[in-house]
């Protein structure tokens, strides 16, 4: 079973002892010292004797995992509307967003973000700039 090795070496080293002395004082092997702090691995048994030699509890002994950074990338995807999009919206003149989003999903990308850069002057002079969809998905390494 996995076991904190750098715990292990952290707590002999401040204690003074070599890995002779810490086998000593656990009642292992030498050969158990320098596997643990090489392989971090070591039985159930060898983990209850370490707590003990360090007075330190066992579940102190776990393994700590450090979460890997998520990586992610965009990308962007121009929407086009049709003049007047936003002044009298039909129900036939809005773009197939859902199909158009489905599909970038199956893909794996991820809706973020709608953007309207000039739906503000698009609503008074009845024109508009195209939609902007912003998509993000995790990159697997």
């Amino acid at each position: 079973m996995k076991i904190n090795a750098e715990l292990v070496l952290d707590l002999r080293t401040k204690k003074s002892w070599s890995q002779e002395e810490l086998a000593l004082a656990a009642g292992v092997n030498l050969r158990t010292i320098q596997r643990i702090e090489k392989e971090a691995t070591a039985s159930l048994q060898t983990k209850k004797a370490l707590a003990s030699a360090f007075s330190i509890h066992i579940s102190d002994l776990e393994p700590q995992e450090t979460p890997k950074m998520k990586k992610y990338e965009y990308k962007t995807l121009e929407i086009q509307t049709k003049e007047g999009f936003f002044s009298g919206i039909k129900k036939y003149d809005l773009p197939d967003f859902a199909g158009i989003f489905n599909k970038e999903g199956q893909e794996g990308w991820l809706l973020v973000q709608v953007l309207t850069p000039g739906l503000m002057q698009g609503i008074w002079s009845g024109k508009t700039d195209n939609v902007i969809a912003l998509f993000q998905r995790e990159i697997i390494e």
